[in-house]
């Protein structure tokens, strides 16, 4: 992969991420490690993206909770190399957790309206949050059986 095609790919997933509300340096972060053909020091990560030592520590910490990155103690020293993990499945599963957080409350309303427009208008959002959970669950099982039938071979 080129030099542009790479740094065009990092500021990609840096934009993607960035939308789904992590910080775009997050998303530059994990996009190097998607590239990267083995795991990098954090004064690696934070020379190519010209970030701080502090933001990439930040990036990595939260990449790792949502386990898209792990880290690579090295014996004898303090130094840790972080390398991208497949768990983008995690990020969405917390996405849809939080979209059942919001169905959640959002039923709660229900008993507030009880005329239209605005009932059919919570209805509506409701139905669209069920909807992109159940999408969502079908992909993520989906893509488990998939894992798993790899595992097999």
């Amino acid at each position: 992969m080129n030099a542009d095609r790479r740094g065009s790919f990092i500021v990609s997933v840096g934009d993607l991420l960035a939308s789904w509300n992590l910080p775009h340096a997050t998303g530059r972060v994990y996009g190097l490690l998607l590239v990267s053909e083995a795991p990098l020091s954090l004064d690696m990560i934070a020379a190519e993206l010209a970030l701080s030592k502090g933001s990439v520590s930040t990036a990595v910490r939260q990449l790792d909770s949502w386990g898209l990155a792990r880290t690579i103690p090295q014996p004898g020293s303090r130094r840790l190399l972080v390398e991208a993990a497949g768990g983008i499945a995690s990020l969405l599963e917390a996405s849809h957790a939080r979209a059942k957080t919001l169905i959640a409350a959002l039923r709660e309303g229900e008993d507030l309206v009880s005329t239209d427009p605005a009932r059919r208008r919570l209805e509506d959002v409701i139905g669209l949050f069920a909807s992109y959970v159940d999408v969502g669950s079908q992909m993520l099982s989906t893509y488990r059986r998939q894992q798993e039938r790899g595992k097999e071979s």
